[in-house]
Formats: C-alpha cells, structure tokens, sequence
C-alpha cells in the first residue's frame, strides 16, 4: 500500500494550540520552528480560534523573521467554531458556522495572519448539524480554485459525518482524539474508514493531554507502569512507546505534539523508528481497558 498523503504533512507535526501561553518573544518562537523543522517536523496546526484569534498572528510575525522557511513547511488551520472573544465582538453566543461565506473569511483571515499566500490543509473543525455539504464543497473548490488551500479535510468526525462531506468533495483527513486514555477511534470505525481510503488520519493529543504521566487513576497508573516496562526494554522514554503504539496502526496516523519542549517533540521523532510487536501493542491496549483482548 503506498502512503496515503505523501508529501502533504511530515509524520510527526507540530502543534500550535498554546503557543500564546508560551511567553516566548519571536525570535524565540522562529527558534521553536527551526528546531521543529531540523527534526524532520515540517507540520504545523492551527486553528482560527486558538488564543482567541491570536496564535495564527504569533505564529507569522515569527516566520516574518525568517520567510524563506515558508517553502518548507506545511501549514494547517481549521475554522468553523465561531468563539465568544474580545478579537470577534460579533460573535453572541458560541456556535458553529460551516456557511461558504464563514469559511472562506476564515481563510482569509488565517492567511493575512499568517502571513502566507495559501494553506496546505484546512480543515472544519467541528461537525455541525447545520452544516450543508453541497454549499461546503462549494466553499473549497472556491479556494482550491483560487490557490488558497491545497487540500482540504474534517476534524472530529463520525465516519457517518465523515462519508457525508466526502461524497461531495475531496477529503484527505479526520483530525480526531486518541491514545492509550482514549481508544474510541479504534473501534467506533473511524480508523477503519481511513485505512480503506487509504487515507491517514491525523492524532490530536496523543498523551492525552499528558494524563498518561501525571494522571492519579487507576487506568493511568496502569497504562504508566505498561509504557515504563516497555521503555525499559527498549531503552527509550515511555513517550516514544506512546507514541510508537499510536504509529503501530496500520491507518498510518499523524500524532500532534504540542509542546515547547523540544525534546518532547525528539521523543515522538524517536517513535517513528520504534516498531512495537503485536503482542506488545496488544498488552499495552489491555492495560488501558483493564482486561485482556476478547
């Protein structure tokens, strides 16, 4: 099977939603993305709302200090939740607009604060029960049309909702939540879905939040001691085996680390040489769910 999106996002990315609590000055955030790009992750996620409209804009005025970094990245945002936000005074209630005219100020939006002339990636950030597919496929081939995104995908997503959008318009990806303190995708389909597109899903926090190391509970402790075991035997950190049981999916997933620690992100590049055996992989499920595989 070839891979499902060469080219379009490195396999470790990037992500963007604290940048804004980071306190870093831009100089220090270019240096954030330099390093980012010296290990091989080229990916970068945004979203219109993160920061409260703020990340995108913290994010350009760094890459302003260094343009021609531009040509190497892949730079994707998502938009369709509309935050109540002192950026968007407008805004009365939160609520979700997957309208064409919402959609395509989003971009707009993101690439003047970005500062860049397209995305690689946009995403919908949220199902919308609202949301028409006819009028959202309208909205991107409008800005595939005019260069303005290169590729277009979901986040969130039912395969339900997922195979709704796609029989209207080209879709490359579901953003979705998993890790060892969440296995939905697993077995709800979604992962499912992806590997009979041949598509690869991307993994938004893959540490869950980073529970699996400082959570108290009992399904925590668990999964901890399962990853220490693990890490001992390979003589690695138990992030990686994290993040190695994640790349283990034949669906081929793109986890999202988001941190200011760069070796946190060295610690998810590690994983991509780390392939962990099935019954390892399967141990390490059965510490998350309590019990041993049906």
């Amino acid at each position: 099977m070839k891979p499902a999106m060469p080219a379009l996002l490195s396999p470790i990315v990037a992500g963007c939603w604290r940048l804004d609590q980071w306190g870093w000055t831009p100089q220090e955030r270019l240096r954030w993305i330099e390093q980012c790009v010296e290990l091989g992750v080229t990916s970068f996620d945004h979203a219109d709302i993160y920061g409260g409209y703020t990340v995108e804009a913290l994010f350009g005025e760094a890459l302003a200090l260094a343009p021609q970094l531009r040509n190497r990245l892949q730079l994707v945002s998502k938009c369709g939740i509309q935050l109540v936000s002192p950026q968007r005074p407008q805004h009365r209630v939160k609520a979700y607009d997957s309208s064409r005219a919402h959609i395509v100020a989003s971009v707009e939006h993101s690439l003047k604060t970005l500062r860049t002339d397209h995305l690689d990636l946009l995403l919908l950030h949220r199902p919308d029960p609202l949301l028409d597919a006819d009028e959202v496929a309208e909205a991107f081939e409008h800005l595939r049309a005019a260069g303005k995104v290169k590729r277009f995908g979901v986040s969130n997503y039912s395969p339900e909702q997922f195979e709704l959008l796609a029989s209207r318009t080209s879709l490359v990806t579901n953003q979705v939540e998993c890790s060892l303190l969440h296995l939905v995708p697993l077995h709800d389909g979604s992962f499912d879905q992806m590997q009979r597109l041949r598509l690869s899903p991307m993994i938004w926090s893959p540490l869950a939040g980073g529970r699996i190391f400082s959570g108290n509970g009992e399904t925590e402790q668990r999964v901890r001691s399962a990853l220490e075991a693990v890490a001992r035997e390979h003589g690695c950190s138990a992030a990686t085996v994290a993040h190695a049981w994640l790349l283990r999916l034949p669906c081929r997933p793109h986890p999202i680390v988001g941190s200011r620690r760069i070796e946190a992100m060295r610690e998810a590049v590690a994983a991509l040489s780390l392939r962990l055996d099935a019954p390892t992989w399967h141990a390490l499920w059965s510490a998350s769910t309590g019990h041993p595989v049906p």
